[in-house]
């Protein structure tokens, strides 16, 4: 099965987070699942960093060259994943989380994420 991380999910596997629950483990260390990053969160990361969040205090540029070093596969925006933004119901007020939502959607990708508002969205959203 192929998995799209969302951000928060990203930065707690690269820091090793006791916060990654026990269904997150399984699923990313089943060698059947196909582990995924989006640019989005990478910009998300960017952007908060750079507007010093403590939460998002990890240098984007080494955290990309460890997941593609670790064989997760980065996915692009596309200008299909920014259109389908638009279809989606206000359930969340994040962009970033709208975008990996839109994307997992376009994609036929599961989005794997800790938020449950971002699992009110119909279609391929799994809570872990």
């Amino acid at each position: 099965m192929r998995l799209l991380l969302d951000t928060q999910l990203l930065l707690w596997v690269s820091e090793e987070s006791p916060r990654l629950s026990r269904k997150a483990l399984e699923l990313i260390e089943d060698d059947d699942n196909v582990l995924m990053f989006s640019a989005v969160s990478l910009a998300e990361i960017a952007i908060k960093s750079a507007l010093r969040r403590p939460d998002f205090e990890v240098e984007p540029a080494t955290l990309r060259r460890g997941l593609i070093d670790n064989g997760y596969i980065e996915l692009g925006l596309t200008g299909a994943h920014a259109v389908a933004v638009a279809g989606l119901p206000p359930i969340h007020k994040d962009p970033f989380d709208r975008l990996l939502v839109a994307q997992a959607m376009v994609e036929g990708i599961t989005l794997v994420t800790a938020d449950s508002i971002v699992r009110q969205y119909s279609g391929p959203v799994r809570l872990v």
